[in-house]
């Protein structure tokens, strides 16, 4: 009970990180592109490695005790790309102009605040957009935490940091658009509550059936979202924000604290 209570909080605290940058991109006037380079760099770090180190030869060790030695590796491998197939089509019915890819920063907000439907439909679409991208990291969140509160929470740390420049990017055209800050909070703020959804659901259809071999499968495709996200994601966004070699400083600083907590504390 008590690590279930730490799941839904963990996923709950990832999700609202999207509130976090709304508010930064209100109450700042210009982004500190260094530092997001850093921590999206840091952030995709931790995704990658902890995937790839950990929860791949959790899910592994999962099925191959359900399914034996061969069958299990099979069912590893494709579950992860599974999971790497499911967040890239989910990312591909995006419409273009929602794509949370794009950079937004906050001095994008000091020009003239004209009333354009263009702009609050991309907004709006940003916000639809980041919201079904943050259900299965919801529910990747909620099982990591579910199985092991140490994992849980560096996996929540690292998708909350990646969710703040997501607020920015849902706030910016929506602020543009309508002058309305409190609207382009709420949309933010309401595109991460999906996190938390996406942990319900995967308590309410999963739980009851939850043993070695639906664990294996959810564990290897969360390993594939999370890789995905970090290659797809992650990386293009921070190299954007800042100098190419911060992003990459970024990354393998976040795979050594990984690293480094995994030894120490998993």
């Amino acid at each position: 009970m008590e690590n279930l209570l730490l799941a839904f909080g963990l996923t709950l605290f990832a999700g609202l990180a999207t509130g976090v940058g709304s508010i930064l991109a209100f109450f700042t006037s210009t982004t500190n592109t260094r530092f997001l380079s850093l921590s999206l760099g840091f952030s995709a770090g931790v995704m990658i490695y902890v995937s790839m180190i950990e929860i791949f030869f959790k899910a592994q060790d999962s099925l191959i005790s359900a399914l034996g030695n061969e069958m299990g590796q099979w069912i590893t491998v494709v579950s992860f790309f599974g999971g790497m197939l499911l967040i890239a089509l989910i990312d591909k019915w995006i419409p273009k102009a929602g794509n949370p890819h794009e950079v937004k920063k906050v001095e994008d907000m000091t020009q003239d605040k004209q009333k354009d439907r263009d702009l609050l439909k991309m907004g709006t679409f940003t916000a639809l957009a980041i919201a079904i991208h943050n259900f299965p990291e919801g529910i990747a969140t909620f099982t990591a935490a579910l199985n092991d509160p140490a994992l849980g929470i560096a996996i929540a740390t690292a998708i909350a940091i990646h969710n703040i420049p997501e607020g920015i990017a849902v706030s910016v055209p929506i602020y543009f658009a309508t002058g309305d800050k409190k609207k382009a909070f709420n949309l933010s703020f309401l595109s991460g509550l999906s996190e938390p959804v996406g942990a319900i659901l995967a308590y309410l259809v999963l739980m009851p059936f939850l043993n070695d071999m639906i664990f294996g499968i959810l564990f290897a495709g969360v390993a594939g979202i999370m890789v995905f996200i970090s290659l797809d994601e992650l990386l293009p966004a921070s190299r954007r924000y800042g100098e190419p070699h911060l992003s990459i400083y970024g990354v393998v600083a976040g795979m050594a604290v990984m690293a480094l907590s995994l030894l120490l504390f998993i």
